[in-house]
Order: C-alpha cells, then sequence, then structure tokens
C-alpha cells in the first residue's frame, strides 16, 4: 500500500479525479511528505505546486498538526485551522491506513475557507431548511382530514352505531371499507375514521377512483419515473400514495375502479409496498386503506367487474351508512345545521314552519344527505322573507310529499281531496300564527268559505 502511494498509478488517478475540481485536496505519504497537492489548494496557499512536492507538511505550513494526525492514526474532522498566508479555514486530516492498520499516508482536504465562509453555509441551510418546513406546514394543511365525529349529524340509533364503529375501528389499523348509497356522507366518516385514531397528525389524501381516467389513476396512485411516458415530468413525480406515507389514503367510489388496477392496489394491502409507473424499486410504505363505495361489490364480483380476492381482503371492518330515507328522524337535525350553517356564511336569517319540516321529512330524498343541504340552501337563498312557507318548498318535493302521505288509489278521489284540503288549511293557519283572515287570504278565498271549511273539518 506504501509502494502504491508513491506509483505512477496512484499520481495518475490524482490527477485524473481531483485536479480540476473546486475543492482542495492534499496526498501526504507515512512520514508526511507531499505527493500530490491539487490546483486548487496550490491556488489557496499561494505556493507554486512544485516548491511542495517532496517537502514535509510542516516545511510547507509550521503550524500544520497533519503530523500529529498520522502519529496518532485518529482523523480530524472539521477541526479550524490557520494557513501560513493568514487564512483561517475549516480542515479535515485524514490518515490512511493499509489492512493491518499501519499508516501509509494521509489525505487532507480544507471544508470551507474561512469561518465567515462556513458560517454563511450554515446559515443558509438554516433558512433553507426553515422554507423547506414551512413548505411542508402548508401542504400539510391540505393533506388533513377537515371533520371529525361532531360533524356528524344524526340521532337516530342507526347513526349512533355506525359512529360507535368509527371509535372502534380507529383502535386497530386495519383496512376499512364505507358503503352506503350517494350522498349519504361516506367521506365524512373516514375523515373523522383518521381523525379518530393514532395517525390522526400524518396527512389524509382522498382520491375519487371514478374521477380520474384509467390510464392516469395508477400514476396518480403510485407515481412515475422520468421518461415513463410521454409528458411525463422530468425528475418523475411521486403519487398518492407516498405522499399519503404515515398516515391514511381515502379510495372514493373503488368499485368504479379499472379492473386491471384492483390487483394493484391488492398487491399494495398485502406488501405494503409501491412501484412507481416506469420504475423497478419497490418502495415501502405505511398507509391505512379506508375505501368507499355505493355498489353493490358483491353483483360487481358476479359481473366480472370486481376481484373476489380483494372484496374479502376489503371485506373485514365494514361500516354502512344507512339512507336518509331509513332514518327520517335525523332529517329534522340536519335541516337545522344546515339553516345555521347557511346563516353563518350569508347572515340571512331563516327559519322553517313545522308543516314546511313535516313535508321534508315526507320526502325519500334519493340524494340522500347532500340533496337535502342543496334544497335547504335553494330554499333559504329564494325565500322572500325569514319564515320559509311551503310555497318556498321546490315543487317536485311537495307532489311526491302528499303522494307519500295520502294514496288516492288507497282513499278514493273525494277523501284524497278532502284529506289536502283539510291539509292546506291547517297549514295556512299554522304559517299566518292562526289568524284566519291571513289565512284566507292566503288560500285565495273568501273569509266567509274560509270558516265553512273551519266548521266542516272541526277545526278550531
Amino acid at each position: 500500500m506504501s509502494n502504491f502511494i508513491h506509483s505512477k498509478e496512484f499520481l495518475h488517478f490524482c490527477y485524473q479525479a481531483f485536479e480540476n475540481i473546486p475543492i482542495t485536496v492534499d496526498f501526504l505519504d507515512k512520514d508526511g511528505k507531499m505527493i500530490y497537492i491539487n490546483k486548487a489548494f496550490a491556488d489557496f496557499l499561494k505556493i507554486p505546486r512544485e516548491e511542495m512536492i517532496g517537502k514535509l507538511v510542516t516545511d510547507i505550513n509550521p503550524t500544520s498538526k497533519f503530523m500529529d494526525t498520522l502519529k496518532n492514526k485518529k482523523a480530524d474532522i472539521a477541526i479550524k485551522h490557520k494557513f501560513p498566508n493568514g487564512k483561517d479555514a475549516i480542515v479535515h486530516r485524514i490518515p490512511i491506513l493499509d489492512d493491518e492498520g499501519q499508516v501509509v499516508g494521509g489525505f487532507g482536504m480544507v471544508l470551507f475557507e474561512g469561518i465567515t465562509e462556513m458560517k454563511s453555509i450554515i446559515e443558509k441551510c438554516d433558512a433553507l431548511d426553515k422554507e423547506l418546513k414551512l413548505y411542508k406546514n402548508h401542504i400539510a394543511k391540505f393533506n388533513t382530514a377537515k371533520y371529525t365525529l361532531d360533524d356528524i349529524i344524526g340521532k337516530s340509533r342507526d347513526m349512533i352505531q355506525c359512529k360507535k364503529k368509527v371509535e372502534k375501528f380507529a383502535k386497530v389499523d386495519l383496512d376499512v371499507l364505507i358503503t352506503g348509497e350517494s350522498g349519504v356522507g361516506k367521506e365524512l366518516f373516514a375523515h373523522a375514521l383518521h381523525n379518530e385514531s393514532l395517525r390522526k397528525n400524518k396527512p389524509f389524501i382522498s382520491i375519487n377512483c371514478s374521477a380520474i381516467p384509467g390510464n392516469l389513476l395508477e400514476s396518480e396512485l403510485f407515481g412515475y419515473e422520468e421518461g415513463a411516458f410521454t409528458g411525463a415530468k422530468k425528475g418523475g413525480s411521486i403519487g398518492k400514495f407516498e405522499v399519503a406515507n404515515g398516515g391514511t389514503i381515502f379510495l372514493d367510489e373503488i368499485g368504479d375502479m379499472p379492473y386491471y388496477m384492483q390487483v394493484k392496489i391488492l398487491r399494495v394491502l398485502q406488501e405494503k409496498e409501491i412501484v412507481r409507473v416506469g420504475g423497478k424499486t419497490t418502495i415501502p410504505i405505511d398507509v391505512r386503506v379506508c375505501c368507499a363505495t355505493n355498489r353493490n361489490l358483491e353483483q360487481l364480483i358476479k359481473e366480472e367487474k370486481f376481484r373476489e380476492d380483494l372484496y374479502y381482503r376489503l371485506n373485514v371492518l365494514i361500516i354502512e351508512i344507512p339512507p336518509l330515507r331509513k332514518r327520517k328522524g335525523d332529517i329534522e337535525v340536519l335541516i337545522d345545521k344546515f339553516l345555521n350553517s347557511f346563516y353563518k356564511n350569508s347572515g340571512m336569517f331563516r327559519k322553517i314552519s313545522k308543516s314546511g319540516i313535516n313535508i321534508l321529512v315526507n320526502y325519500e330524498w334519493p340524494g340522500n344527505v347532500r340533496e337535502l343541504k342543496n334544497v335547504i340552501d335553494r330554499i333559504c337563498v329564494n325565500a322572500e322573507d325569514t319564515n320559509i312557507v311551503e310555497a318556498d318548498i321546490p315543487e317536485y318535493i311537495l307532489k311526491t310529499a302528499v303522494k307519500s302521505k295520502y294514496d288516492v288509489n288507497e282513499l278514493g278521489l273525494d277523501a284524497f281531496l278532502m284529506h289536502m284540503e283539510k291539509e292546506m288549511v291547517l297549514n295556512a293557519l299554522a304559517e299566518c300564527n292562526n289568524n284566519k283572515s291571513k289565512a284566507a287570504k292566503k288560500l285565495k278565498i273568501p273569509r266567509m268559505s274560509f270558516y265553512r271549511k273551519l266548521e266542516k273539518y272541526d277545526i278550531k
């Protein structure tokens, strides 16, 4: 090894490796004589290189501690040193040992040309670190679960049971499947599940599998390497699974996921690793997967549109959210929440009469909670007064609600018309605070005719 340091091959290597780099480097033999010093170091010392080769390091730099380094066989890392030209610097002094632990030479390097440069670089690193943390915090705000169990409104037994399941499932780190019709609030439950779990301070990433074309879904979920496909960004891109690492990823509408992608998701669930599009390296991930669907997965399996093995992998922890029509007791509570929300956002106060609430409760709500919120917002905007009356309710709901309450085929036409007339009289009185004159005007009939109807239906 000692002979190699003095060889032409070693010097050739030094000139090839270190001659043109902007880093100061030198090599000594075991006695401390200069074997090689690159141009950058010679320029730094302002001494011709030919005057230093073959000389002891202490002859070149009387204050050098390199002889002690060779004697002690112990590296000096990032040590402050003052050179003969008056420059302060941070240096490395490293002994080179053979297989038997004997010193055969030394390697020197100037890390920073002066304390000021080192401080400047440290300050820049600190500034970059602060900026990186700022961006991370900024990004984290977009990748957090917004809703908690308190945001899930419902007092029915079914909803209480669903919320209890969230609390129970949050304690175990297993994947969850949320089922229910469109608009029942599946995403709210996913948010709440994350916020109840130990992962609550980690990312929550939501992606709708039906909203992204199949050919883009894989790169969206798993990321891609540079050059993986036409239009791929330089340097590639990470996918949603990597962004969600340590937290939760919510795959909404998983029943609409392309069949070929389902096997890739199954692998992620089983192996806890991904491979980027165009890549070969597996990337380990720590992500809890929460899926949701409004489709009948068992029927999709029969139609060969959903993988049976993925279904059984997901079919462990299930939260089945009932439709709004099966929990009518929650409708009035939800109406009150949406009215308060509208007031908070617009500053316009609205309230609905009891008869109006009854009509809304009798409606079937095929769009569930989402439809109810949209209808309440529309009613609040279009209402002419603070008090929302039946006339403010969309006509299609009025017709459906009346039909569901009084079936003409069961009652017969005469009885059906009498029921409707009585209902309208009662609603008019309620909306006019029992003022009979105003109620008659509201129904657009003479006051005496109105009194006869009160007598007819025994309304006091």
